[in-house]
């Protein structure tokens, strides 16, 4: 593809999403990204074992940082 078409493609995909008109479930985003803001990733999970990482320690020296 030309450039040309490539940047009338790209152009008309922009559009598209700019001016689409749809609502976005704020409550349902909000609970997803708090479910996996605390969890490791299965990828670390072995790291995390190896090093005693808990999910709730982790949780908890970050609220006693944080108090400080």
């Amino acid at each position: 593809m030309g450039r040309g078409r490539q940047k009338a493609k790209q152009t008309k995909v922009a559009r598209e999403l700019k001016y689409r008109s749809t609502s976005t479930d704020f409550a349902s985003l909000e609970e997803e990204l708090r479910k996996s803001a605390g969890d490791i990733p299965p990828a670390y999970a072995d790291l995390a074992a190896a090093y005693g990482v808990d999910d709730d320690e982790e949780d908890e020296a970050d609220d006693e940082a944080n108090e400080d």
